[in-house]
């Protein structure tokens, strides 16, 4: 990951959240960068709780999750920044590809089409909560507030996808057409564990009646906004 950003043509910062590790274990490349800062917990929390106790060192208004293991494609930033910047809207995504240890990818084209979403549209591309998530919750770069307001849920794996879910509830945004994120296949992944399935239908269907509901709550409230504007 780190590698991946130094291939960036824009400036970043990265903030690294260390789950009960000890910091002494961190890589030397990433130690001596000042552009990396470490949120060092003195314990174990998991996944979701240790991104989002991280989310308010962000000094950037824009923010991108990522996975350690995993890497960005070397326009990545760039052009999901010239898109925010120049039509205002508060997401921009793109497609992701699977990376094998022989150096091949694979496209993943999520369900969402590419173009400009309103908020709230996101969700109506996951019919159901067993199909496959509506977007890569890595391939999305967001203000920051918005990231905020919609930061990791509550679940031991598939937090990411109610963080997805949030962001393009609560702004419009827009899908690109071309990847920017690398999914680094390898045993150690925790989709490749045997505990891994055991939990993901109810992650899946947790994180869906969320979008669902909030998406809901919106679209009420817009509604009767409008009518006491009469």
């Amino acid at each position: 990951m780190h590698e991946s950003l130094t291939r960036q043509s824009v400036s970043w910062e990265a903030v690294i959240a260390l789950d009960g590790a000890n910091p002494s274990s961190l890589p030397e490349p990433l130690a001596d960068d000042p552009r990396v800062r470490v949120v060092v917990l003195p314990r174990p929390v998991g996944a979701a709780c240790a991104r989002n106790l991280a989310l308010g060192d962000i000094r950037t208004e824009y923010v991108n999750w990522a996975d350690d293991d995993d890497e960005f494609t070397d326009d990545a930033m760039a052009v999901r920044l010239r898109t925010l910047e120049t039509t205002g809207v508060g997401w921009c995504a793109g497609y992701s590809q699977d990376l094998y240890p022989d150096g091949t990818t694979s496209l993943w084209r999520c369900p969402t089409p590419p173009g400009w979403h309103a908020a709230g549209n996101v969700w109506t591309y996951w019919k159901n909560p067993e199909d496959t998530i509506p977007i890569g919750p890595t391939t999305i770069l967001a203000r920051t507030d918005l990231v905020r307001a919609a930061p990791m849920g509550g679940l031991v794996q598939g937090e990411d996808y109610m963080a997805a879910i949030g962001v393009t509830c609560l702004a419009p945004g827009i899908m690109l057409p071309v990847p920017v994120y690398r999914y680094r296949k390898h045993p150690g992944q925790m989709t490749r564990q045997d505990s891994y399935d055991v939990l993901e239908a109810r992650a899946r269907r947790h994180a869906w009646h969320y979008g669902r509901s909030l998406r809901a709550a919106l679209s009420t409230r817009e509604t009767s906004d409008a009518a006491g504007a009469v």
